[in-house]
């Protein structure tokens, strides 16, 4: 059993092959939910941190960027569907006076429709850009000392992937 599932069921309190239950493990290997390169460590082997504090930076460019790119369409799901919402409404009033037909007012709905849930979409990637931006710092998740730093400025994260350890930090 490699060490990370040893953490893991160790953190569960569960017992492996009968044995006695295992305590909270001792070494904890850290790593980025995001894909990216490191840009800043923080931190030294040997320093005591608090929970929360950040151990190292990625660099935040691509991530950023995308965030703004999401803001963007989400401003323009915004005006379509505001746009939408007016067509709809207008084609009620002429189907209500019979000025208009059913499938004139049908169309409208079904664009009010496309465009809302375009707008909730947006929404939606927004949040996870915001968050990809936020998870760009490892930020030490108990109190602890840094045993070793095997990602230094410039290691390359594949989040995808199975990716390496870029902080250890011991309890």
């Amino acid at each position: 059993m490699n060490q990370r599932m040893v953490a893991v069921v160790a953190l569960a309190g569960l017992s492996l092959l009968g044995s006695s239950p295992l305590r909270a493990a001792d070494k904890v290997e850290l790593t980025t939910r995001v894909s990216g390169v490191v840009e800043t460590v923080l931190v030294k082997p040997g320093q005591r941190v608090k929970k929360g504090a950040v151990l190292l930076r990625l660099d935040r460019t691509i991530l950023q960027a995308r965030l703004e790119e999401a803001v963007a369409d989400h401003a323009r799901a915004q005006a379509d569907e505001a746009d939408a919402k007016r067509d709809q409404g207008r084609a009620q009033e002429l189907y209500d006076r019979t000025v208009s037909s059913t499938s004139e007012l049908e169309a409208a709905e079904l664009r009010y429709t496309r465009a809302h849930a375009a707008l909730s979409a947006a929404q939606a990637r927004r949040v996870i850009a915001q968050k990809n931006l936020a998870d760009a710092e490892l930020k030490a998740p108990f109190d602890g000392v840094v045993s070793a730093i095997p990602g230094g400025a410039g290691t390359v994260v594949a989040a995808d992937c199975q990716p390496k350890p870029l902080i250890v930090l011991s309890r």
